[in-house]
């Protein structure tokens, strides 16, 4: 059985295989089916959504989030990057996110580094990473065997079309998604991509639909 990956709109994402349910950011979408495992990547209203966390847990299941999200969240871990968990079998390590080149004022970038991590999600042999809201930054090109990368096109907040095409090519995974839209055209990544690196599979999804990764 493969490993389904389903959009739910803006950043959030459910993974469920191997028995799993591991929701990413949960904020759009519907959250009837009950987490396992939930990742936070920050502590913004649009990512660390108490209410929908709320919603999409139950009794025993873990919550991994950076500090300052964690706070916020009963019985939630705090991670930082650099560190790793294993939740039954579902292997997390938390990564770099940040921005350098995009400030809400002078010197006060959107995303400071230290405030959130992207993911690499290890799920029955599989690894996904979720970039979280960051620009284009050089720890992207230290992952390695990326199955499926998930990465924000938007814009203004993060990188934007032609920077996530840059870091998929980095990062060189098997297939990638783009998230966090903010307007921003997914069709255009798309077409970067392929014009330099066409054995990366791009798939564009609308909210609600998913990709299976296939053994």
């Amino acid at each position: 059985m493969g490993l389904k990956v389903r959009w739910l709109g803006h950043a959030s994402f459910m993974i469920k295989g191997e028995g799993k349910v591991v929701y990413i950011d949960p904020y759009e979408g519907d959250y009837t089916e009950k987490a396992d495992l939930i990742l936070v990547s920050h502590s913004h209203y649009d990512h660390c959504d108490t209410s929908k966390i709320s919603r999409a847990r139950k009794d025993g299941t873990v919550i991994v989030a950076p500090p300052e999200c964690a706070s916020r969240i009963d019985g939630a871990k705090a991670i930082r990057p650099g560190e790793k968990i294993s939740v039954d079998g579902v292997v997390v390590e938390a990564v770099q996110a940040y921005n350098y080149k995009r400030f809400r004022a002078p010197g006060r970038p959107f995303h400071p580094k230290g405030l959130g991590v992207g993911y690499v999600v290890t799920v029955g042999g599989r690894r996904i990473y979720h970039a979280g809201d960051t620009d284009f930054i050089p720890e992207m090109k230290e992952l390695k065997d990326i199955d499926l990368a998930l990465l924000p096109i938007g814009g203004t907040y993060t990188m934007d079309n032609p920077e996530a095409a840059e870091a998929a090519i980095a990062i060189n995974p098997k297939a990638v998604i783009p998230m966090h839209h903010f307007g921003a055209d997914p069709g255009e990544f798309r077409r970067i991509v392929e014009s330099t690196s066409p054995h990366i599979k791009v798939i564009i999804l609308k909210p609600g639909e998913e990709y299976e990764l296939q053994d």
